[in-house]
């Protein structure tokens, strides 16, 4: 029918306009990915090619010793152990952080908006207010805790920090998202004898799917691109990954080794680019769902 109204698209454009929109776009992400392709194209060079003025040419030698280097032998601290064993400590916090912080998140969120209970709009509000606290006043603080239960330069110890740190985030998503559910199904669960877990283990958590992808991929990204609380709390034997590609350029002597710094930089990106590129389809989606309800 002509005359249908087709409700799915919410602004018409002619051919010209939507031209002039996609060149737009393609301008900004050539300009956003111009830096990362340098950088690739440089970690498959010798540095004689860097150093020479190539570059922003490709190379004439394509060689990936310096992604070799940069994993398994560049000079970081006082050993040449690459940038392998810190990759490894940044999967160790991450990944325990980043399921912790969303458990915990989804319950507080849950909690906040299926059984409300005198003072929750004030546990909420402080919760909020965290984050919008700067990472810096709470480095004195945090160490002095860390020091109190014998976790500060450990692992276990970074892992805390940033679950203290992202649970108010985690629970402002969850809160936000669950306030859309009915509370009339978990209701209609208490009359037929579920309790508190139980609702949320077998109601919520299966509706939850599109704000745990928000929430992994907030928490993984902020967590794996730390710097302060990594340089501020871990050990030697502890460092994450940025620390680790910090090092790895300062302790460059006599010529810098710009092709294992790209190749070590990439490394350091990859696996948030991962992330995006396989759920950031997701992100936007259980964003928009989360933001309905203030």
């Amino acid at each position: 029918m002509s005359g249908a109204v087709d409700t799915g698209v919410a602004i018409r454009t002619n051919r010209v306009t939507r031209t002039f929109i996609y060149l737009f776009l393609l301008l900004f992400a050539l300009f956003y990915l111009l830096p990362l392709a340098v950088m690739l194209i440089n970690s498959v060079k010798p540095l004689s090619e860097i150093t020479g003025g190539n570059m922003m040419a490709l190379p004439d030698v394509w060689t990936f010793e310096p992604w070799r280097e940069a994993w398994s032998s560049a000079q970081i601290g006082v050993q040449p152990t690459g940038l392998r064993p810190y990759f490894i400590n940044s999967i160790l916090i991450v990944v325990p952080a980043v399921a912790i912080s969303t458990i915990m998140g989804a319950l507080n969120g849950y909690v906040l908006t299926k059984w409300r209970f005198r003072g929750d709009t004030i546990l909420f509000g402080m919760l909020l207010f965290s984050c919008f606290i700067p990472f810096q006043i709470v480095l004195i603080p945090m160490a002095r805790v860390l020091g109190m239960i014998g976790l500060a330069g450990s692992v276990p110890g970074l892992i805390l920090v940033h679950v203290v740190y992202g649970l108010g985030f985690t629970t402002l998503y969850f809160r936000n998202y669950y306030s859309a559910f009915p509370t009339e199904l978990v209701r209609a669960a208490q009359i037929d004898g579920a309790g508190i877990f139980r609702i949320f283990y077998r109601i919520l958590l299966p509706l939850s799917g599109p704000i745990i992808v928000v929430t992994i991929i907030w928490q993984f990204t902020n967590i794996w691109n730390d710097f302060l609380f990594g340089s501020s709390f871990a050990g030697q034997a502890s460092q994450p990954m940025t620390v680790a590609l910090n090092n790895l350029v300062q302790s460059s002597t006599g010529v810098k080794a710009y092709n294992v710094h790209f190749a070590g930089a990439i490394l350091a990106a990859l696996p948030t680019l991962i992330v995006y590129i396989v759920s950031g389809r997701f992100f936007v989606r259980g964003l928009m769902a989360g933001s309905v309800k203030g």
